[in-house]
């Protein structure tokens, strides 16, 4: 499967007409309906007038190929995050409302929040909410700032989804590092009990830090940022056909 030909199908085509001729006659033909314009995304052309004009180096920067598929990537990542967001901002709302009763944090969760349990996280199993339990007692002080934490958390997993989502490189460097920061803690609640969402989860991150670090060029890593740069730009047609000449 093309990606590029699929995102042009849901996208639609992107289209630009440089100012220098030689490079205007590699992107430009004539069809019996009139000028097209070859498309920088898929390389069909495109009957009609470009979506924009001027030098070659202002033309949009539009992903495609290994880019594309980057991209595409990060989204279902900044998506992953947005959802693990949502449960923690969640959680720390129940405990924030509970944070005056008497109770066990675990009781919290399991009385509010059953769908935990239904995916595979045991509350009333889990170390770090028994270590919690333990440490900071019962007080509302304690589940206040147990409260605080969880939507700290949940603050840091939508930057995090917002950084990968728009392709920023500090969002790529945030990722990294605030998943790594946390990967002991999924490590040792998986070590009391492996289900199939800790599992996943635990996975998913790991693979995350290494792709990232990888494939970005992230701390001076396969080439580093100047690396990353040439590779980007390798990829737009008006600099892969200026190369060609």
């Amino acid at each position: 499967m093309d990606l590029s030909v699929l995102s042009c199908g849901l996208r639609g085509h992107v289209t630009y007409a440089p100012d220098e001729t030689h490079l205007r006659e590699r992107v430009r033909t004539d069809t019996p309906e009139g000028e097209a314009w070859r498309c920088l995304r898929c390389d069909d052309f495109v009957v009609g007038d470009p979506h924009g004009s001027g030098p070659a180096g202002h033309a949009p920067s539009v992903p495609r190929g290994r880019a594309l598929r980057d991209e595409l990537i990060m989204r279902f990542l900044a998506v992953e995050r947005v959802l693990r967001g949502l449960v923690f901002v969640a959680a720390g709302v129940v405990v924030w409302q509970f944070r005056d009763s008497r109770v066990h944090l675990r009781e919290v969760f399991q009385e509010k929040l059953p769908v935990l349990s239904q995916l595979g996280f045991n509350v009333g199993e889990s170390k770090i909410v028994h270590t919690v339990d333990r440490a900071l007692g019962l007080s509302g002080t304690a589940l206040m700032w147990i409260a605080v934490a969880l939507v700290a958390y949940a603050a840091i997993e939508l930057i995090e989804a917002v950084g990968l989502w728009l392709g920023h490189r500090w969002g790529e460097y945030f990722a990294v590092i605030a998943t790594s920061a946390f990967l002991p803690l999924e490590i040792y609640e998986i070590s009391e009990k492996v289900t199939v969402l800790r599992a996943g989860a635990l996975l998913i991150n790991i693979a995350a830090v290494v792709w990232l670090v990888w494939s970005k060029r992230l701390f001076g890593v396969n080439g580093g940022a100047a690396a990353y740069r040439a590779e980007r730009e390798s990829e737009s047609v008006l600099t892969v056909r200026r190369a060609g000449e």
